[in-house]
């Protein structure tokens, strides 16, 4: 299991003129809370929290957190901050964990394969481009892969047919979708239409998607 170390510093004030301080000195205002602890208001280097983010694991990585004068914490990066205009961190927060207790965290799904329904003229919907998953902090994988190659016009992947890793569940209802292959039907008024005029489409007419087998709408958050 891949731990990274950083460094903290104990902030003094709050508010903005607090953090300004802060942020001139070179670090950024943190905070870390959790495991029935107080929250701790701390300052961390941004560049060395960048290495967090560019680290295999990302924000799921496990960070060993060297305050000055206190123990040192071990946590998850648990949400950050950017400046909408320079991209320059600006914030985080840090959830402390034990190692030998589960955690949820958000693991991204990726997809391989050009499936067979996509190959006969369908779409792929990727539902989920992220799953929830609790297992303990070693076991977090880097992400989940499903390969799609065998899907076919009307098939889907849902949880149950995943293949995880040992120690890890998804927290999604196991029927639930996670990709599938759909393909477009000719609107009813469109075939009607298109009838009537010695098979040659109405100008305009517009085409509907029609749904994998239990696919929950693409309206599902990814």
């Amino acid at each position: 299991m891949q731990i990274i170390k950083l460094t903290a510093s104990q902030r003094q004030g709050n508010g903005k003129g607090g953090a300004r301080k802060i942020r001139s000195s070179g670090k950024i205002p943190a905070v870390a809370y959790g495991r029935g602890q107080a929250a701790r208001s701390l300052a961390v280097s941004p560049t060395e929290l960048e290495q967090v983010l560019k680290s295999e694991r990302g924000r799921n990585t496990v960070v060993e957190l060297a305050v000055e004068g206190a123990d040192k914490l071990t946590v998850l990066l648990r949400e950050f901050q950017h400046h909408p205009l320079t991209r320059q961190l600006l914030h985080a927060d840090f959830v402390q964990i034990s190692l030998d207790q589960p955690v949820t965290v958000d693991v991204p799904l990726e997809v391989t394969g050009k499936a067979a329904g996509v190959v006969l003229g369908g779409t792929l919907r990727q539902v989920f481009r992220k799953v929830p998953v609790r297992c303990l902090p070693e076991k977090i994988p880097v992400k989940l892969v499903t390969d799609v190659t065998a899907l076919g016009l009307d098939e889907h992947i849902a949880t149950q047919d995943l293949a995880l890793p040992e120690g890890v569940e998804v927290l999604l209802p196991p029927a639930q979708t996670l990709v599938a292959i759909v393909h477009e039907k000719a609107a009813p008024e469109e075939e009607a239409s298109a009838s009537g005029a010695g098979g040659a489409a109405a100008p305009g007419a517009g085409k509907s998607v029609a749904p994998g087998k239990g696919e929950a709408a693409s309206a599902e958050k990814k």
